[in-house]
């Protein structure tokens, strides 16, 4: 279709999160950026799927996507679109921070027999972010739009059906390996469809999009751009960014996630670490968090400063700030499952009743609940040798710096970009290629903070451990 003034083809990438649409345009060989357009979200944890798309035009608009040969899709994992017999919304997609269907997942995981039995089945253990439990909810709270409901596609899915059907390129739902495994209907082990749970969850059989290789394209427009198959936001990340086994990507947006890629299916029973598929072929065991950044606009919110202002404050007190520990659980969480939990702070001092003290414990409490994920990792043999640290919150030092003595390994931070975006346009360029592998494509590095001092960080992180224990017994996992 057209290629960039290097006379390299181009190709784009989209991420549709949940607070935004955001397209970056590259060269298919280099990933060197070429333009960029974003447009917001609506707020809330259920969504008209229709708003993605008027994002998606927006963003697009003004010419942004001419010349573009190739385009992909790293969409919110999990998120539950319904359709109906004329494929359009039966109801607003129920979105992965959604938590209603908790109660769903408890009756779920008892009725297959435990654990164990998820576990070997998916890979995972249900929790309230999973489509299945969502449909769980559906069919028992609003058994009309349940009946109506023919299709069930996931965020990503959606906005790929609807740029190939824009361009009248649209011959089916697909979605890919590292969407379909968020599922807990979809098998990253077997690679198939588990569709016994899909009517243990909802009670009879629906449409479910079909499943596309890593390089597979979903079509192609009239235009003749190629529409690859795209994938979840944390599969695009990772793509994104190129990490090897042995590379632990912590990512500090509004919410959390820590992933990594793997060989093997992970096969955890406790269900803290899901097995989700990556966007290459191997498994991501991948843990996410409700509360990350959110939890330093709290703070920033409460001291009356601005988020430069909080790290300032937060790197004038000392490591495990004086005493002070919070459990930031102020949305509820997920890992650990504890959807219904509330913030607590405990160990206040007059000695650290100080705005200082207050941020670095808000700082430390954000990045003690992901070491609690990187040690749900390692009790499944899989070990940090180095931590990638992205998301908005990375940028502050306070934040890099107690993370490299909370996590104990080296801590690396790439240069700010739009990693999902960039990990969608790279798979874009895969399928464009025809190629075994993926382009190799540079990721410039901001900076690298070795740990200052690992034992006053662990102690932090035992003292996190303890509190949680009490407040919370049974959340922490030994």
């Amino acid at each position: 279709m057209g290629a960039s003034r290097t006379g390299e083809p181009l190709v784009a990438g989209v991420d549709s999160s949940t607070q935004s649409c955001k397209i970056v345009v590259c060269e298919a060989m280099t990933g060197r950026l070429v333009r960029q357009g974003r447009a917001r979200h609506p707020e809330g944890t259920q969504v008209d799927a229709r708003a993605w798309w008027a994002a998606f035009e927006e963003a697009s608009a003004d010419g942004l996507l001419d010349g573009v040969s190739a385009l992909a899709v790293g969409g919110q994992q999990h998120g539950m679109v319904t359709l109906d017999a004329e494929e359009n919304p039966v109801r607003e997609a129920m979105l992965w921070n959604d938590t209603s269907s908790a109660p769903q997942a408890e009756q779920l995981i008892e009725e297959l027999g435990g654990a164990a039995q998820w576990v070997d089945a998916v890979d995972l253990v249900p929790v309230a972010s999973f489509t299945a439990t969502k449909l769980r909810w559906l069919a028992e709270n609003e058994p009309g739009n349940a009946a109506r409901t023919e299709t069930v596609v996931l965020p990503h899915d959606w906005l790929t059906g609807r740029i190939l059907a824009a361009g009248n390129g649209f011959e089916g739902w697909t979605t890919d390996r590292g969407d379909a495994s968020g599922t807990a209907y979809w098998s990253p082990v077997t690679g198939e469809y588990r569709r016994d749970l899909l009517r243990l969850a909802f009670g009879r059989e629906v449409g479910l999009p079909r499943v596309l290789g890593p390089a597979e394209a979903a079509g192609s427009t009239a235009g003749g751009m190629l529409v690859a198959a795209g994938t979840g936001d944390n599969a695009a990340a990772a793509l994104g960014l190129g990490i090897a086994p042995g590379d632990v990507v912590v990512s500090l947006g509004t919410s959390g996630a820590v992933f990594t890629v793997h060989d093997d299916s992970v096969g955890d029973v406790s269900g803290a670490v899901a097995g989700f598929a990556d966007a290459t072929g191997r498994h991501l065991p991948l843990l996410a968090t409700l509360n990350a950044a959110r939890v330093l606009v709290a703070a920033a919110t409460t001291l009356d400063v601005d988020l430069a202002g909080l790290d300032a404050l937060a790197a004038q007190a000392p490591i495990g700030a004086g005493g002070l520990t919070l459990l930031p659980f102020l949305d509820g969480e997920r890992s650990p499952n504890l959807p219904t939990a509330h913030g607590t702070l405990t160990g206040m001092t007059r000695a650290n009743s100080t705005p200082a003290h207050f941020a670095r414990a808000y700082v430390e409490g954000m990045l003690c609940n992901l070491r609690g994920c990187l040690d749900a990792l390692a009790r499944n043999g899989i070990h940090a040798r180095r931590m990638l640290l992205i998301g908005g919150a990375a940028a502050a030092g306070s934040v890099r710096e107690a993370a490299a003595n909370i996590f104990g390994v080296p801590v690396v931070v790439p240069e700010p970009g739009e990693y999902v975006a960039l990990g969608a346009a790279r798979q874009a360029a895969w399928a464009l290629s025809g190629a075994a592998e993926p382009p190799q494509w540079p990721v410039p590095l901001a900076a690298t903070v070795e740990p200052a001092d690992a034992q006053a960080g662990a102690q932090v992180a035992r003292r996190y451990r303890d509190v949680l224990t009490m407040t919370h017994p049974g959340a922490a996992v030994d």
